[in-house]
């Protein structure tokens, strides 16, 4: 056989195969990727801003930095936070009155939030005279409040014990009590928070369909029968995200507290939070260790009511 016969009888070789194109992105995909490209310097500037004061606060709380953030210090291990946990003069009865303050004032704020959301429902001549007024608590500046509620609280020259009088009523020390301060911080709290509370709860009181209430006021539902079952089931999504968010916000108090008590939270330390207590060991007394200690504590404590008050509105919500 020739080699030329050979040739012939080969098989012949496969045809290449066609490269594979990817398809083209949809008008999705491309307005998807453009999008997250955008946002990305901007999470990556948020990220960055939240997660190295956690890192370095962790870090700091198990160490015995003391004096200066920046001196020579060691690692203790988990002594800051047992001695945190286990100091019963100070830590544990500004836990106390971080619970009592915030439960207390949230309530109020809450209750008469929603009072006054459920007033405003329907319009009304001058409602927006009364939407203006209910803000103006909002854009004041916590420590003018405060300096405010000190003038109008005092003893001895304040409105409110002028009007007591005026009334025939004892004058009360107020700020200048151990056992009012408190209880008078938390006023304060509802005097500034409550319109918040009122606006996100109108806001989600308009949003709600009719139909159901008018359903009930066919089949003869009172007013209250009306709202129990039929308008507060409905807002129970808003009631809660508001909520979570002024109960939070409640927890971090520091600006009212400082201001009209100062550092310790009186003398008898009758105010003292968690947040006023960190700050005193950072910048009164710079034990920095035991104060990050204390922070991340908080911290945790935060974010287990948060937790703890989704999950109750999850089960509400179900």
């Amino acid at each position: 056989m020739s080699r030329t016969d050979v040739s012939e009888a080969r098989p012949a070789a496969p045809a290449p195969r066609p490269a594979r194109t990817r398809p083209p992105r949809t008008f999705e995909q491309a307005n998807r990727r453009l999008k997250w490209t955008m946002l990305a310097p901007a999470l990556l500037f948020v990220g960055a801003m939240i997660i190295f004061p956690l890192v370095f606060t962790l870090n700091l709380s198990f160490t015995d930095a003391f004096g200066a953030v920046n001196a020579g210090k060691q690692n203790v291990g988990l002594s800051n936070f047992t001695d945190a946990l286990g100091d019963t003069r100070r830590f544990w009865p500004a836990a106390r009155r971080t619970m009592i303050f915030t439960i207390g004032a949230v309530t109020l704020e809450t209750v008469l939030g929603l009072a006054l959301a459920m007033l405003m429902r329907k319009a009304f001549r001058g409602m927006r005279w009364v939407r203006t007024v209910l803000i103006i608590p909002l854009l004041t500046t916590p420590v003018a409040i405060g300096i405010l509620w000190l003038l109008i609280l005092d003893p001895t020259n304040g409105i409110a014990n002028h009007l007591l009088s005026s009334a025939g009523l004892p004058r009360q020390e107020f700020l200048g009590s151990v056992s009012q301060s408190l209880p008078t911080l938390m006023l304060i709290d509802v005097w500034q928070w409550t319109p918040m509370m009122t606006l996100l709860l109108l806001a989600g009181l308009t949003t709600l369909p009719q139909e159901p209430e008018e359903a009930a006021l066919v089949d003869g539902a009172s007013a209250w029968q009306r709202f129990r079952h039929v308008i507060l089931p409905m807002l129970g999504p808003t009631l809660a995200t508001a909520l979570v968010l002024r109960a939070v916000d409640a927890l971090k108090t520091f600006d009212i507290l400082y201001a009209t008590k100062g550092a310790g939270g009186g003398s008898d330390f009758e105010a003292e939070t968690l947040n006023v207590y960190a700050y005193g060991l950072t910048f009164d007394y710079q034990e920095y260790g035991l104060a990050a200690a204390v922070l991340v504590l908080f911290t945790l404590f935060i974010i287990g009511v948060v937790v703890l008050l989704r999950r109750r509105a999850g089960k509400d919500a179900a």
